[in-house]
């Protein structure tokens, strides 16, 4: 038996706010797992000092479905983004430990890989159609195969995806006190869009695969429209077009186009993707394991999927740690219908002072670590000295003032 002896919790801001979980065995042995949710970290963070941390110690670290199932099912109050986010970093934690145990990474604990190397799909984010694809053309010559295009909408001061005057994601998303408003116009968007993916096959050529984040920010009919409009430029997949709250919105887009689609970041659990993916509505599902209950949550939309040829591609924006990166390198390299991985990269200073990690990127794809456990370490000194600051996503709003899909 290995017993938990402490559950310690981290908030800390290296650039942006990360949520981040240590278990301690009495062995010595520790586990660290993400459990950031971007804009309600501290609701995270009591959920788990208060009301999971007590529930764990003495518990046998190595019984992680069990504590899994105890997590989940013994409560009145399932699934949740709160609740299913300290579920997930309890998770990693204890994959981390038992990796460590067994001295081997935990992507063998999970059978093994299915492949070499992990494919992953860049950003290119513009003030222009031309800022766009001059920054794709830098990342083409990185290396990568697959990028993400963003551009900023003419005649809206602020446009989703698009950096402005910040230097990166971190600078961007780690000093909004209050939450931003932004202006959004989906004629204005339509009028942008289709001729930033005409001028991209232009000039990149057919051999790169383009992406599009549409952030929800258009009803199931405009996005078969602009599913409809973005077929001749072959999209490996449109994301987010629409709310899926409604699974049926989905039924709607499918209908009226072949352009792939993809959804799944705000999922927090298999549920929220049953209908979507039995009914072979989507491509890919885009759960993030620190918002989707971890690994062994992730283990089985990754399997439930591959029954209706819908293929995994997860969420990897800056608002995950390095941690969750890790547990998803490990579930990439070993899901046999794994697609394509969201990369941001991890080049801000602080942040790797904290997480110590070793990850390599060669030709847009990333190598799994082969050290024990996840692979990654956790700095507590240097997370105590930067503390939590207050950050929110933006909200959108309609030229006329009304509060839009985000």
């Amino acid at each position: 038996m290995l017993k938990i002896e402490q559950v310690k919790v981290f908030v800390c801001n290296p650039g942006r706010n990360f949520v981040t979980v240590k278990i301690i065995t009495e062995q010595g042995i520790y586990g660290i797992g993400d459990a950031t949710l971007n804009g309600r970290e501290m609701a995270v963070a009591t959920m788990l000092e208060e009301h999971i941390a007590p529930c764990l110690i003495g518990r046998d670290a190595h019984n992680i479905e069990d504590i899994w199932q105890y997590l989940y099912k013994g409560v009145y109050w399932r699934k949740g983004p709160v609740n299913m986010a300290a579920i997930a970093a309890i998770d990693m934690a204890l994959w981390d430990i038992k990796g460590k145990v067994a001295n081997l990474p935990v992507y063998q604990l999970l059978g093994g890989k299915s492949r070499h190397a992990v494919n992953l799909y860049a950003h290119a984010n513009g003030e222009s159609i031309s800022d766009t694809l001059d920054k794709a053309e830098a990342l083409i010559k990185q290396g990568f195969k697959a990028i993400r295009l963003q551009a900023a909408i003419p005649g809206l001061a602020v446009t989703y995806g698009v950096l402005g005057d910040k230097k990166d994601y971190f600078e961007l998303q780690g000093s909004r006190p209050l939450p931003p408003e932004e202006t959004w116009s989906t004629k204005k968007y339509f009028a942008m869009v289709v001729e930033l993916f005409k001028q991209a096959r232009e000039r990149l050529g057919d051999q790169i695969d383009f992406l599009h984040d549409v952030h929800s920010r258009l009803t199931p009919i405009e996005s078969a429209r602009l599913g409809k409009l973005l077929e001749p430029y072959d999209l490996f997949f449109l994301e987010d077009a629409s709310i899926a709250e409604n699974q049926d919105n989905y039924q709607v887009i499918r209908q009226h186009t072949t352009t792939p689609l993809a959804i799944g970041e705000t999922y927090n659990s298999i549920w929220e993707c049953k209908s979507l993916i039995q009914n072979q509505h989507i491509d890919f599902i885009r759960t993030a394991a620190t918002h989707a209950g971890g690994i062994t949550a992730m283990r089985r939309i990754a399997d439930f999927a591959n029954l209706f040829n819908v293929r995994t591609a997860p969420h990897g924006a800056p608002d995950l740690s390095p941690i969750c990166f890790a547990a998803h390198m490990h579930l990439n390299i070993s899901a046999p219908n794994f697609a394509i991985q969201e990369f941001v990269g991890f080049d801000n200073e602080q942040l790797n002072q904290v997480f110590k990690h070793n990850y390599t990127v060669e030709s847009g794809m990333a190598f799994v670590s082969d050290a024990p456990g996840l692979g990654i370490d956790f700095d507590e000194d240097a997370a105590k000295a930067l503390p939590y600051k207050r950050s929110y996503l933006p909200v959108s709003r309609l030229e006329d003032g009304t509060v839009w899909n985000w």
